[in-house]
């Protein structure tokens, strides 16, 4: 729409516009939906006692990540965002709600990215990765989250934001915005286990199964 087109060149937006935006995101997760935490094996329990974690999150369910996870959890949380335009709104809009983000992707700043991601996850943090953004296709997992637990032996975590209705924009990942009184689960599926030292061959089949495991989580 071309009401936008002025926006496309801003690199960085006023911080009000986040401000404004955190709060609309805590009003609707109060009053216009109703909210309910799925945890299949106790992984927030496990977090308590300082255990990292590497969370695989679709693309399109983003929107209530931040404001779903739990205060005393998004404190520990990093999310690997894009370097690109569209990634710096991102990262402005989740510090509103306290978490932390490590700039880079599989296209860009990839071997930085991947050194600080490992040191956090040293530290006993959560990271947060979509792993079919920025660029796609849809549904379909990356390499970068099971390298990133083969090689520092964390667990990776499904986890799915699933409305029971919503909108869905046309872009490539089809966005999804839960509709007013949507029933909205943030479910955490099983910690998957990742053995270190993989073989290409062994890389595509774990790929297979964290993306297999996510998008069970995603139909719950």
């Amino acid at each position: 729409m071309k009401i936008f087109e002025p926006f496309k060149k801003i690199k960085k937006l006023p911080s009000w516009i986040y401000f404004f935006a955190a709060l609309i995101l805590k009003f609707s997760k109060t009053f216009l939906i109703r909210t309910e935490i799925v945890d299949i094996d106790n992984a927030f329990e496990q977090n308590d006692r300082g255990k990292p974690f590497i969370t695989v999150t679709w693309h399109n369910r983003l929107l209530y990540f931040p404001a779903m996870f739990p205060k005393k959890y998004r404190k520990r949380t990093y999310a690997l965002i894009s370097p690109s335009r569209d990634g710096q709104y991102v990262v402005d809009l989740i510090s509103r709600f306290g978490v932390r983000s490590i700039r880079g992707s599989t296209f860009k700043r990839g071997a930085s990215a991947l050194k600080k991601c490992e040191e956090v996850l040293k530290k006993g943090a959560v990271l947060s990765i979509t792993p079919d953004g920025p660029r796609g296709p849809k549904y379909k997992m990356s390499k970068g989250p099971v390298i990133l637990a083969s090689r520092t032996g964390v667990s990776i975590l499904p986890v799915a934001i699933n409305a029971s209705k919503y909108w869905q924009t046309k872009t490539w990942d089809n966005f999804q915005i839960a509709k007013p009184g949507a029933k909205v689960k943030l479910v955490l599926g099983k910690p998957i286990e990742i053995p270190g030292d993989l073989t290409d061959e062994e890389l595509k089949k774990w790929q297979k199964i964290v993306e297999d495991k996510l998008i069970d989580a995603s139909s719950i």
